[in-house]
């Protein structure tokens, strides 16, 4: 039966890939096409009245008639339909919210989640990178076997009737097909428990006899739950519990330092397939073995981009995909099927090519350190630390990055609170080293470092095991999306982890 399956869903999911490659070789158009549907749609609501939307036609007039949008300035939009209005941010029924608590912020976000956007950009997506893995593996057996699915839980919005909110992992297992509902694990009482740990538990109980071909979840949290499984079985890896494993579809998180973690743990070789998958919208995936994101342009979101160099000033000059440039770090701008017009969503991304759409995420438009004019963004981080990890034979569990303001004419630095799942021989080593990789990835840093001008060498805070999961139980972050901040400009969040691990 199950072998059936798998034949008839390698045959559906590769009728995609024609479209998928007319789209990765006709982006501006897929695009301008996506802007036309898209402004149609808003037209009719509350929000297409407000900024007088049927005066507007091209995406010039668009840009100067609808200002830039975060959360706060949109939210009383979404509170709307929180509470039961209809057709306020878009024509279709909205019955379900996407929480996100972000990562630099305990306020908790509430994005609409409509009917479009699960199928045209969240399932749709979902199918995709399936539909490139067959296309590149052809004996694929993914179907032979159960989806492994991380994610979060679900409770209702008591602000309307017939409104929910939860984790956009568990917005999707809410609303997934009954073949996707058939093939996946745990069964679905078990995946939506509010309670993390309890959920963990009842995870590695139920899914350590079944067949498990694929993993889908946030890499701190999957991995985790595999050191459960050994545990639990006391086998030797993973492939020896899960002998059909065959896929890791991951996103989230720079996995790069995750890897050799993985590795080890699996214990053979696999797939690994990245996704960007935000709350917002499904916005990119790997869709070959290469390092780089294909950009999804028929998802229903209509993308512009900020230059990080005029970012925060009034009235940025904001790109469409026709006039990006290659090798510039930009925040995203999205217009989306679910009502989010032109909503900067907070991260950043490089492209790295334009024919077809590729790019690399950098990190967060608010997830940086330029205390000393270093501008350290997230990818120069996690570049430098993973390539300390491999000279140094030792692996890093969880880390967080803040500047240490020093007075009386002393030089600042840069403070890493690390948790080592595997120690290096001297930490004092490790640090020397990592501050030399920050300076080869990053130019700021390394002027800033040179003679130390301005900058000394960075500290290493070797943190207690369990330190960072501490941190997130006590802010109620446990599972589904939640994430370490890795770099902030104040330190708030590594003195709360530096206290945790003395208390340890």
């Amino acid at each position: 039966m199950l072998a059936f399956v798998n034949s008839f869903m390698s045959w559906y999911l590769k009728k995609r890939i024609s479209v998928l490659d007319y789209n990765l070789k006709n982006g501006s158009k897929v695009q301008l096409e996506v802007f036309k549907k898209l402004l149609s749609e808003a037209k009719k609501t509350s929000f297409g009245r407000d900024h007088r939307l049927t005066e507007v036609n091209t995406i010039e007039e668009y840009q100067n008639r609808v200002p830039l949008f975060e959360y706060d300035q949109i939210k009383p939009y979404i509170e709307r339909v929180m509470h039961g209005e209809q057709k306020v941010l878009w024509p279709g029924e909205i019955n379900w919210f996407a929480k996100s608590s972000g990562t630099t912020s305990d306020k908790s976000k509430f994005i609409p989640v409509s009917y479009d956007a699960l199928e045209e950009c969240q399932f749709r997506g979902s199918r995709d990178v399936l539909a490139c893995y067959y296309n590149e593996n052809p004996e694929a057996k993914v179907f032979q076997g159960k989806g492994l699915i991380i994610g979060g839980s679900h409770q209702v919005n008591a602000l309307a009737d017939n409104s929910y909110y939860g984790d956009l992992s568990a917005v999707m297992m809410n609303n997934m097909p009954f073949i996707a509902n058939y093939l996946a694990t745990p069964r679905m009482d078990i995946a939506l428990l509010p309670d993390w740990e309890t959920k963990m538990s009842k995870m590695i109980e139920s899914t350590c006899t079944e067949n498990v071909t694929n993993i889908s979840g946030v890499p701190s949290w999957t991995l985790l739950l595999l050191q459960g499984i050994l545990q639990q079985t006391g086998a030797r890896n993973i492939l020896d519990v899960w002998p059909n494993l065959e896929l890791y579809i991951h996103g989230g998180v720079n996995f790069e330092p995750y890897k050799p973690q993985f590795e080890k743990l699996i214990g053979g070789k696999i797939a690994y397939r990245e996704t960007y998958n935000a709350s917002e919208g499904f916005l990119g995936l790997q869709d070959t073995d290469s390092e780089d994101m294909a950009l999804m342009l028929d998802y229903g979101i209509f993308y512009e981009f900020i230059p990080m160099d005029v970012y925060g000033t009034d009235n940025p000059a904001t790109f469409w995909l026709e006039d990006i440039e290659l090798g510039v770090n930009y925040a995203v701008v999205m217009s989306t099927n679910a009502g989010l017009w032109r909503y900067v969503i907070g991260d950043t991304i490089v492209f790295t090519s334009k024919d077809p759409y590729r790019f690399k995420i950098t990190g967060r438009t608010k997830s940086f350190i330029n205390a000393f004019g270093e501008e350290l963004m997230v990818h120069n981080a996690e570049k430098a630390l993973a390539q300390a990890q491999k000279e140094c034979e030792c692996t890093v569990s969880e880390f967080t990055v803040a500047p240490v303001y020093l007075e009386h004419r002393q030089k600042g630095k840069h403070q890493w609170a690390i948790e080592f799942l595997v120690k290096p021989d001297s930490i004092n080593e490790f640090g020397k080293l990592l501050d030399f990789e920050l300076q080869k990835t990053n130019s700021d840093y390394e002027a800033k470092r040179k003679g130390n001008m301005a900058l000394v060498e960075l500290e290493i805070i070797d943190c207690k095991s369990g330190t960072f999961y501490s941190w997130l139980k006590g802010k109620q972050k446990l599972g589904g999306q939640h994430k370490i901040p890795k770099l902030c400009n104040d330190r708030n969040i590594i003195e709360e982890i530096i206290e945790i691990s003395n208390d340890k």
